[in-house]
């Protein structure tokens, strides 16, 4: 109905009919986007009935709790004071270590891609640090900024610095070098290069390299604050870890997991804005949009 009356709205303001095919179309697009979310909600729904029955007989109730146990610690957890302030300091050690990793990896990235002798030189050394796991690098951050929020920013920005770089890097390894003498030949300069080649070329990975890094600058600042913190999401899973609370441990995990999609969803609409402000083919995703 609602899109009949869509299709005689539009052939009056056009004064065209407009083709049935397309009303069909469209009917069917919301249509699939209904059932996925409505799968969605059932598997989740599935899955808490699930958690609810078997905690106890099937499985130890100290060691998942139990969904309204996990409400009621949540509830306690975004009413409390502390529980916001544990918040805050995450989020903003996530964003900061975000912010600083990607700046580093730019950098990076781009001066090395741009001197091939610097590249060389520098990209096994760049390798053999990236190989160290991020999580030992942590207790040198603590010794050199404390365990306050810098260490924490310093551990997130460094995984993301190498996800940027090798981006960046690799990008401009792979830039074809054809359309680069093509332009240099009609006459074009270094900005001309700039606009038609290197940012068409790096606008994609750049981009990928954000969203892998979001996940990773999470579990940097976690990390850290697994190893030494006074506040934070992450002290707030360990304390409760040690004290075998289980219900507010999985009401941490979902404040982590909303922090998640909170800081996937920005970057998704950034890259979004920018592919389409630069002119760039606008990617479609397989089957239905949820």
């Amino acid at each position: 109905m609602v899109v009949t009356a869509t299709r005689e709205i539009a052939e009056k303001k056009v004064g065209t009919k407009v083709p049935a095919a397309t009303g069909k179309k469209e009917a069917g697009r919301w249509r699939g986007t209904v059932l996925v979310v409505v799968l969605r909600l059932a598997v989740i729904a599935l899955c808490l009935i699930l958690w609810q029955v078997m905690s106890g007989p099937v499985i130890p109730e100290y060691a998942v709790s139990k969904p309204t146990d996990v409400w009621t610690a949540l509830h306690h957890l975004l009413g409390s004071s502390q529980g916001w302030t544990d918040i805050k300091t995450t989020s903003f050690e996530v964003v900061v270590g975000f912010g600083i990793g990607v700046a580093i990896g730019t950098v990076m990235g781009l001066v090395l891609g741009s001197f091939p002798l610097a590249g060389r030189v520098m990209e096994p050394l760049v390798a053999a640090v990236n190989g160290v796991p991020k999580i030992a690098l942590a207790p040198l951050f603590v010794l050199f900024f404390g365990i306050g929020s810098w260490s924490k920013i310093y551990i997130a920005a460094t995984g993301v610095a190498f996800v940027v770089f090798y981006n960046l890097y690799l990008g401009l390894r792979l830039r074809e070098r054809e359309l680069v003498e093509i332009i240099q030949v009609m006459g074009g300069r270094k900005h001309h290069v700039l606009s038609y080649v290197t940012v068409p070329t790096l606008a994609a990975p750049f981009f990928a390299a954000l969203k892998t890094g979001g996940p990773l600058a999470i579990l940097g600042v976690i990390g850290g604050e697994f190893i030494a913190s006074s506040e934070g999401v992450g002290h707030e899973l360990f304390t409760s870890a040690m004290n075998l609370d289980a219900a507010t441990e999985f009401a941490g995990l979902i404040v982590l997991m909303a922090i998640t999609l909170i800081l996937n969803g920005i970057l998704g609409q950034l890259d979004k804005y920018a592919l389409k402000r630069l002119g760039l083919a606008t990617r479609h995703a397989s089957g239905p949009r949820p």
